[in-house]
Parts: C-alpha cells; sequence; structure tokens
C-alpha cells in the first residue's frame, strides 16, 4: 500500500470491507489494529473512546454513502434533467408524441451548482489590478468547475475573453475510477500571463466524492506531518508507491491529476519566464488547491513553486495536522505565495473534519471570515470552528433564516446581479433544518469578494506574504 513510503505511522479506513461485529469492535475494542474496518501498524491501539466514535461515525457513514452511490448518480442526473427542462418546450414535444430530453454535454446545460447560481460574467467593476481581482476570479472558476466541459469553455472564451486550455477528469487510484475533474485557463490580461487550475469541489449527488469528504483516513509523511488520506487519493496518491517523483502518463495511461497537471504546467511556464500560476477551489477543490503544492514542494519542484502567485480557496475542509500546517507555511513564506482561505458563514465544510483534543486535523495560516452581511474579517479560525455545537444550534437557525429574508431584500439593495432564483431560495428553506449547509454553496461566496472591501484584501495580502514577488 502507499503507506509503505510514508512510515509507519497511518491511520486508513476501508467501509467496503467488514461486517456488523466489526463495527461493534470498531466503537468498543482498542484494538483498532485488528479490526477489517482499518489497516494501521501492528500493535495500534486506540484507548480514547471519543475518537474511536469518531472514526466509527465515518465508516458508518462512508457505508451509507456507498450504498446509495447509483441512487443518487440516477437522482442527481433526473434533477439536473429537471432543472435544465424547458417545460412549455417539453409539453409541446409531448403532444408531437416526442419525448427529447436536455443535452447534458450542451454548451447550455448547467449542474445543480450552476443552477443555483446561474452568474458566470466577471464583476465589471473589479479590474486586474484591485486586490481583489484574483479572488473574484478564483471563486468564479471556481464555481463553474462544476459545469461540463462545453460550457466551461464557452464561459472563459466568450464571457472572459480568456483562454481555455482544457477541462480534465483524473483517475482515482484506489476509487478505481475517474472521479476527480479539473480545468485550466489563461487570462493573458495580467502583465506577465496568469495560469489558473481550477479543482472541482464536491458534486451534490456524488457519493464517492461525498465519502472522501468524510473519510478520516490519514498518512504520516516523514518531515512534514499527518495528512488527510482521501483528499491524497483524489489528487492522485498511488497505490503502492505513494508519490513517486513521476509516473507514465500518455494515451494507454490513466491521467492522474497531479502528475498530469504538473507536467503540463510546467510546458506553459516554460513558454512565458514571467507567467505565474494560482490553483484554486470550493470544497473538496480546495482541499485539493492546497495539497498540489504541497505535493510539488515533496518533489522539491522549487522553480514550479517560485512561479505559484497564490492559492485561493473557499469553504476549503482541513487536511492536514499542526505540523502539515508548519510545514506549508513554511513553503509559501520562502516561495512568497499568496494563500487565502475565505470562509463564509456558517458554512460547514470548513469545520470539518473535527479539530479537538482527539483529532489531528487542523487549518493553517489566516481566514478570510465573511458574516452574512458580508462584512470580511481576517481571523485565526472560524467561529465555531467544529459546527456541532449545542450553543449554536439556535444562532446558526436564526442565521439561516435571515439568509432567507436576505435573498428577498438583497437585489433592492445592492443591484439585479445580486437577484436569487426560486431554486436558491428553496434551498435556503433547507437550511432552517440543516444551517450551514446552504451556506457552503458558492454563491456566497461571489457574493462575499464581490461586496466585500478592497481594503481587506490589501491588509490580507500584506499579513501573509509581506515580500510580494517582482517580476
Amino acid at each position: 500500500m502507499a503507506s509503505e513510503e510514508f512510515g509507519d505511522d497511518f491511520m486508513v479506513l476501508k467501509p467496503h470491507e467488514g461486517g456488523s461485529y466489526d463495527l461493534f469492535k470498531l466503537l468498543f475494542s482498542r484494538k483498532t489494529d485488528e479490526n477489517s474496518f482499518t489497516e494501521c501498524p501492528t500493535g495500534t491501539h486506540i484507548n480514547e473512546f471519543r475518537r474511536r466514535r469518531l472514526i466509527f461515525v465515518s465508516v458508518v457513514v462512508q457505508k451509507m454513502l456507498l450504498s446509495m452511490t447509483k441512487p443518487m448518480a440516477w437522482i442527481g442526473v433526473l434533477f439536473e434533467m429537471w432543472l435544465n427542462c424547458n417545460l412549455s418546450v417539453l409539453l409541446l414535444n409531448l403532444t408531437k408524441g416526442k419525448l427529447v430530453m436536455p443535452d447534458s454535454t450542451s454548451v447550455t446545460f448547467r449542474s445543480t451548482i450552476g443552477n443555483i447560481d446561474k452568474r458566470v460574467e466577471l464583476d465589471k467593476n473589479i479590474q486586474y489590478g484591485d486586490s481583489r481581482y484574483y479572488g473574484a476570479l478564483s471563486i468564479m472558476a471556481s464555481k463553474i468547475s462544476y459545469e461540463n466541459e462545453a460550457f466551461i469553455k464557452n464561459t472563459v472564451t466568450n464571457e472572459w475573453k480568456m483562454e481555455f486550455l482544457g477541462s480534465y477528469s483524473f483517475w482515482n487510484d484506489f476509487q478505481e475510477q475517474d472521479s476527480t475533474r479539473a480545468f485550466m485557463f489563461r487570462d493573458k490580461r495580467a502583465d506577465s500571463e496568469l495560469i489558473m487550475i481550477a479543482f472541482r469541489g464536491t458534486p451534490p449527488f456524488d457519493a464517492e466524492a461525498w465519502s472522501t469528504d468524510i473519510d478520516m483516513s490519514w498518512y504520516e509523511v516523514p518531515n512534514v506531518g499527518r495528512v488527510h488520506g482521501g483528499f491524497m487519493k483524489a489528487l492522485g496518491l498511488q497505490k503502492v508507491q505513494g508519490w513517486p517523483k513521476g509516473i507514465e502518463q500518455g494515451e494507454n495511461k490513466r491521467q492522474v491529476a497531479y502528475y498530469m497537471l504538473r507536467e503540463k504546467l510546467r510546458e506553459m511556464l516554460k513558454m512565458n519566464e514571467n507567467a505565474k500560476f494560482i490553483v484554486t477551489g470550493h470544497s473538496l477543490g480546495g482541499a485539493l488547491a492546497v495539497l498540489f503544492p504541497f505535493v510539488l514542494a515533496y518533489h522539491e519542484e522549487s522553480w514550479m513553486l517560485d512561479k505559484l502567485e497564490g492559492v485561493y480557496t473557499f469553504g476549503q475542509p482541513r487536511v492536514g495536522d499542526e505540523r502539515f500546517g508548519e510545514y506549508m507555511k513554511q513553503q509559501f513564506s520562502v516561495h512568497t505565495v499568496q494563500y487565502v482561505r475565505s470562509v463564509y458563514s456558517n458554512d460547514m465544510v470548513p469545520r470539518l473534519p473535527y479539530d479537538d483534543s482527539v483529532q489531528l486535523f487542523k487549518h493553517f495560516g489566516s481566514c478570510l471570515y465573511y458574516n452574512s452581511l458580508y462584512e470580511g474579517e481576517i481571523v485565526e479560525e472560524e467561529p465555531n470552528k467544529n459546527y456541532f455545537s449545542l450553543f449554536m444550534v439556535i444562532p446558526k437557525i436564526l442565521t439561516a433564516l435571515w439568509e432567507l429574508i436576505r435573498g428577498f431584500i438583497i437585489p433592492y439593495v445592492k443591484g439585479p446581479d445580486y437577484q436569487e432564483g426560486w431554486f436558491l431560495k428553496m434551498f435556503r428553506v433547507i437550511g432552517l433544518i440543516l444551517p450551514g449547509l446552504p451556506a457552503h454553496s458558492p454563491h456566497d461566496y461571489v457574493n462575499s469578494t464581490r461586496l466585500g472591501s478592497s481594503i481587506l484584501s490589501v491588509e490580507l495580502q500584506n499579513s501573509t506574504n509581506p515580500n510580494p514577488k517582482v517580476d
């Protein structure tokens, strides 16, 4: 297994294996190394019941999700078909005895995320040179990463007037399927040319992707720290080999995210010595955006890291322990990389996996936190960092209620660009039951970057990157 490369400290959860008895043992037996649901070094015992309970919950939820993979996928297909149907055209065709369904690969087809927020245009008030420009461009790229290739290409080329470089599906060696998505484009309006890599986040009806988010597996990387196993697998961790310096990539080989993107990026950066790149993503995509420069550093790709202008994440979950965070802060400091981790209000995903005395996952660097009024502040950690707090239940519900009401008010205050459709309003109603779920949508992150103060962006830039790169 990949764990062999990383040494004798790892914990890999295997929800596909084991039965009811193993679940019972996972919760009540400290001998974790003897359980079918876990792969860890011989002699690994977990004495803290609370930690065993968290691992137990992770395995149970993953098993539930994996059992619902096909039903969720079919529901997602039907739901998106319904969202993309023109009812009048559909009824007209039915009267003619024809049933014509929307083409999910067409330039007009929108994902569930795309139907929540249909905006594709960039904010005309935020031009290149504005301290908010990179953040505003990054969240829009992260938002459209959920769409099909034709939609993305049309948006980048015709709406943004930038160069589309490609949209890709990547192989997950552990899930044994193409489950990781990303696209690349080039902004030549930037003085030195800017290349953007945007990783797709977690699609609402993708059980495998949700399983990756909930997976609490981790590997100890020598001289780095413990890193989330599920996210590393999505980026391209290899069975048996772990993170080799290189692997074979070609027409007859599976395309793997980290290796393919690294090589394409290397080629383009060599074409223009002044070119720079940014990595971005929302949700799971944000985790991959952070791990991409980590593996570059692990492989001592200093030249490429010097070309990295920034990492911009939105609603990003935790990806490693405190030592990993210190390692990444050092790397970003040495290579003067701007790291901006944005969190909106009660978004639940940045507050996962758990961060407490028995769990090891922690955020690093400063957080750009926006409240439900889109007022931002720079903080060390977002409020209510672990989300599941009895003291915060009522405040979170009240905030969700305000967000629902705000949807009716905001277009009159901020303009028609902030009009919320019926689908988003229905999603906000769900937030009254599950506060923090609608808050994870890219919609509020788009609003935050557009309505947030440019002064705040300058302060964050100065606090995290006091010595900016000079071309």
